[in-house]
C-alpha cells in the first residue's frame, strides 16, 4: 500500500486545486454579462447563420487532421524506444532506422503531393 500512497497525495492535490481554482473563478469572475460578453468570439468576423444540414468543411481539413493523427502517433513510437535504447543494442538501432526511413518516406511522398500546403 506504501507504493501508491503518493499517487493518492498526487490525485488529491489535483483534486484540490480543480475544486478551488472553480470556487475562486466563480467568486472573482465578472458578475454582469451582457450581449457582447455572452457572444462567440469569431476573430472580430461576424459569424454567419449555418445552413439547417450544417456547415461543410472541405475535404483538406480533414486530410490535414489526418496526417496530423497519423504522425502524431508514429512519433509517439520513438519514446519507448528511447527509453529502453541501451538494451535493444543493434537490433533496436536497425529497427528504429527501418522505421524512421518508413516515416521519411511517407513524409516526403505527403510532401510531394502537396499535401502539406494549406490552400
Amino acid at each position: 500500500m506504501n507504493v501508491y500512497v503518493p499517487i493518492l497525495v498526487l490525485g488529491a492535490v489535483a483534486l484540490a486545486f480543480a475544486l478551488f481554482s472553480v470556487v475562486v473563478a466563480s467568486i472573482a469572475g465578472p458578475s454582469r454579462y451582457n450581449r457582447a460578453k455572452l457572444d462567440a468570439y469569431e476573430c472580430g468576423i461576424d459569424p454567419t447563420p449555418q445552413p439547417t444540414g450544417g456547415g461543410r468543411f472541405p475535404v483538406k481539413y480533414y486530410l490535414t487532421a489526418m496526417l496530423f493523427i497519423i504522425f502524431d502517433i508514429e512519433i509517439v513510437f520513438l519514446y519507448p524506444w528511447a527509453v529502453h535504447f541501451d538494451a535493444l543494442g543493434v537490433f533496436g538501432l536497425v529497427a528504429m532506422g527501418l522505421f524512421m526511413f518508413n516515416v521519411f518516406v511517407a513524409y516526403a511522398y505527403e510532401w510531394r503531393r502537396g499535401g502539406l500546403t494549406w490552400d
